[in-house]
C-alpha cells in the first residue's frame, strides 16, 4: 500500500532540509569565524577532551617556565653575592699578608684593622643579600635576615632547602645554604665573620699573632669557590630544564592546534559548497510551493 503524499508532507520535508543546510551553513561561517573547528564540547566530545588534556599540559608548562625564571635569578643573584664574598675574602688576605710584614708600626696594624672591620660590615650586608623581599642565604626562612647587625654575626641556622619543580619529576635547589658559606668551620674555625673578629683584634693587639689566619682564610675561600662550583652545575641543569621546556611547549601547542585549529581552505570549500546545496534548496522550495485556491479568490 503506498503512503499518500501530502502537499503539507512537501512543504515540512523542505522545511526541514533547509534547516538541516542553515545549520550546516551556521556552522562553516562558525568555524571560519574563529578559526576553530570546534567552538563548544557537543561539536565533537572527543575532540573537546583532548584539547582540555593538550591545554592542561600547557598550562602546567607556563608554570614550569615561570619557575625556571624565578630559580634562574635566584640563582643568578647568589652567584654575584658569592663572587662579591670572594673578593672580600680575597682583600682580607691580601691586608693580613700586609699585615704581617714585621715592619709595620702599630698605626699601620690599627688602619688594617679598622679596613677589615669595613670589610666585615661589607660582608654582612651581603649576607643580608635579598631578591623580591627574600633573603637568598637564609634557607627557607626567607624572612628573616640571617645577618644579625647588632651582634655583627651570622644567626641563621636554617639548612632548608629550596627546591623550585621545573619538571613532571625535576626539582632543582635554587639556594646556598648560608650556613655552608658563612658558618663554615672546616678549618678549625667557627666560620668567616668570627675569622674577621680574630684577626681585627689581632692586629689591634700590642703582640700581635696572625699564626694560621692565612691558611683559614685560603680555607674559607676554597670553600666558597666549591659551593659556587656547585651552585654552576645547578644554574647548567636548570638552563637545560628551559631549553627542554620550551622545546615541549613548542610540540604540544602544535598538538593542540592539529586538535582544534580549523584548515581554513577546507572550510571555504565546504562553505561555498554548502552555498550551492543552500540555493538549490531554496529553488526546488520555491516549486514545491504550490498556489492554492486562495490565491485566486480576490
Amino acid at each position: 500500500m503506498s503512503t499518500r503524499i501530502t502537499q503539507n508532507m512537501l512543504n515540512s520535508n523542505m522545511m526541514f532540509n533547509l534547516q538541516r543546510s542553515n545549520k550546516a551553513m551556521d556552522k562553516y561561517q562558525t568555524q571560519l569565524s574563529s578559526g576553530k573547528k570546534i567552538n563548544k564540547p557537543s561539536d565533537d566530545p572527543v575532540t573537546a577532551v583532548r584539547g582540555m588534556t593538550y591545554r592542561s599540559a600547557l598550562n602546567q608548562i607556563d608554570q614550569y617556565k615561570r619557575n625556571t625564571d624565578d630559580g634562574t635569578s635566584w640563582m643568578t643573584t647568589t652567584d654575584e653575592a658569592m663572587d662579591q664574598v670572594t673578593q672580600v675574602l680575597q682583600r682580607v688576605r691580601e691586608l693580613t699578608v700586609q699585615g704581617e710584614n714585621g715592619t709595620n708600626d702599630a698605626s699601620a696594624r690599627t688602619a688594617i684593622a679598622e679596613e677589615l672591620d669595613q670589610l666585615k660590615e661589607h660582608l654582612g650586608e651581603i649576607a643580608n643579600s635579598q631578591i623580591a623581599g627574600r633573603y637568598i642565604f637564609a634557607g627557607t626562612a626567607v624572612k628573616t635576615p640571617p645577618y644579625d647587625a647588632e651582634t655583627k654575626q651570622f644567626t641563621n641556622s636554617n639548612n632548608q632547602k629550596l627546591e623550585l619543580q621545573v619538571g613532571q619529576n625535576n626539582n632543582v635547589q635554587i639556594n646556598v645554604l648560608g650556613t655552608d658559606v658563612f658558618n663554615y668551620q672546616g678549618d678549625g674555625s667557627q666560620g668567616i665573620f668570627k675569622l674577621l673578629d680574630q684577626l681585627v683584634s689581632e692586629f689591634r693587639s700590642t703582640k700581635p699573632s696572625t699564626s694560621g689566619s692565612l691558611d683559614k682564610l685560603d680555607s674559607q675561600i676554597d670553600n666558597i669557590l666549591k659551593e659556587r662550583a656547585e651552585l654552576g652545575a645547578r644554574m647548567n641543569r636548570m638552563e637545560l630544564s628551559a631549553s627542554r621546556i620550551d622545546g615541549l611547549e613548542v610540540s604540544t601547542t602544535s598538538l593542540l592546534s592539529q586538535e582544534e585549529d580549523a584548515d581554513i581552505s577546507v572550510v571555504i570549500t565546504n562553505l561555498k559548497s554548502q552555498e550551492n546545496v543552500q540555493k538549490a534548496a531554496l529553488s526546488v522550495g520555491a516549486r514545491i510551493i504550490q498556489p492554492t485556491l486562495m490565491d485566486f479568490l480576490r
